[in-house]
């Protein structure tokens, strides 16, 4: 099981490339299922997960070919429309086919969702917005079955609570539907609005995408298209973070600032300098200004992203003062305090707020990953911290981020990746 052997004390500085959306790519290769011609993805990042849905569109009967970070799914034929435990159980995103299978070929059987330990996903409504399109499904022996002998149905589909992936699901189901659909209080990621670009590209009709409410009309057809992803926010995030963190000065290029407003907010607010130097360029000055600590409360687009709450959270460990962080949309997701507390960070959890008291000198510690965003937290953390950090169970990373440590000692950090009793040197 590989490692991160992390040496501290290094600011970051220089320039560091970002890639494509994992949280997009996710989707957008299963919507390479609603048509039977090929669909060209360009910008699909190499990690975990996406290998993971790969091998689950080649499971129902894709042909996926990959060229880089260019990926090609021709699903000509699905004679499996189903989502096997054994290949879908270290992924959340299964049911992002249920949707595009069931509308395609009348029938999904889809392994209930897997991946991090970060708190419950419910199903539900999936399965609620399914059986308004007129499809029945049964939840058996751990698997979600789905039915649609005719065509799915449009209708009024309104989100309980907001859900991105139950959102992209519906959206991509509702392509194949009779009639229109429309979707309520929807996610307004830019995740979703970049979905609904591939879909419209393919031959949907789809309007409002990035609002509340999203209005589909249903075709018999779709067909191929050629799409590049959006750049990843999260990644984008992690790195502005780090720079921050080791008071470093590094310019973040191929991102979209307009998607990372909540968070260029709250690095201000703290204190740190953040400049738009390009179009699709942040560049980060940690300097020597003291942190101010600084609250945020997790919320959906366009509030501040949940997948960066623990990143944050170690930068608020060396501000001045108390910071509470409240997260609002997993009820789990604090798995990466007690971490950072081994480090040497003062942060005490109430129920979902963490209190958070700096700053605090950290020191090099063996800490374990529990989820993937956890894992970019205690890499930052071992960036900050005094000697050398022991980072266990970093597959959880590889889930969602691309070669980072390869891109993070590009730019000043000392980062080894160790599998067993082989290390492999990724610094500069």
């Amino acid at each position: 099981m590989d490692k991160f052997l992390i040496e501290g004390g290094r600011p970051l500085e220089g320039l560091i490339e970002v890639s494509g959306a994992k949280n997009s790519a996710l989707p957008v290769l299963a919507a390479a299922l609603l048509t039977d011609e090929p669909v060209v993805l360009e910008g699909i990042p190499p990690v975990r997960d996406i290998g993971t849905m790969q091998s689950l569109l080649a499971h129902c009967g894709a042909r996926v070919a990959v060229d880089g970070t260019t990926v090609t799914v021709h699903a000509g034929d699905l004679p499996r429309p189903e989502a096997p435990y054994d290949v879908v159980k270290t992924m959340r995103a299964s049911s992002l086919v249920l949707g595009p299978l069931c509308a395609r070929t009348g029938r999904a059987r889809v392994s209930m969702p897997g991946g991090c330990a970060i708190g419950a996903r419910p199903i539900n409504l999936h399965v609620n917005g399914l059986e308004q399109l007129g499809a029945t499904l049964e939840q058996d022996h751990g698997y979600l079955e789905a039915r649609a002998p005719g065509r799915l149905r449009g209708g009024l589909i309104h989100f309980d609570r907001i859900t991105v992936t139950g959102t992209e699901d519906l959206m991509m189901a509702a392509t194949l539907a009779e009639g229109e659909t429309v979707l309520g209080n929807a996610a307004r990621e830019p995740e979703v609005v970049d979905l609904a670009e591939l879909l419209i590209k393919m031959g949907a009709r789809i309007e409002g995408a990035g609002s509340s409410t999203i209005r589909i009309e249903g075709v018999t057809k779709l067909h191929g298209a050629r799409h590049r992803i959006i750049p990843d926010r999260i990644e984008a995030g992690t790195f502005l973070i780090a720079a921050a963190a080791t008071r470093g000065d590094l310019a973040v290029a191929g991102c979209v600032p307009e998607h990372l407003t909540a968070l260029i907010a709250k690095l201000r607010q703290a204190g740190v300098a953040v400049e738009e130097t390009a179009p699709d360029t942040l560049r980060v000055f940690g300097g020597a200004r003291e942190l101010n600590s600084v609250d945020i409360k997790t919320e959906e687009h366009p509030g501040f992203a949940t997948d960066l709450q623990a990143q944050f959270m170690a930068l608020m460990t060396q501000a001045r003062g108390i910071s509470f962080v409240t997260e609002n949309i997993f009820e789990n997701r604090f798995m990466h305090v007690q971490e950072l507390v081994r480090m040497g960070a003062n942060i005490r959890i109430e129920g979902r707020q963490a209190i958070v008291a700096g700053p605090r000198r950290l020191s090099g510690a063996e800490v374990i990953a529990s989820d993937l965003r956890a894992s970019a937290s205690l890499v930052i953390a071992g960036l900050m911290a005094d000697g050398e950090t022991t980072l266990d169970r970093v597959y959880h990373i590889d889930r969602g981020y691309e070669k980072i440590e390869q891109k993070l000692c590009a730019v000043g950090a000392r980062i080894r990746r160790v599998s067993g009793t082989l290390a492999r040197s990724s610094e500069a």
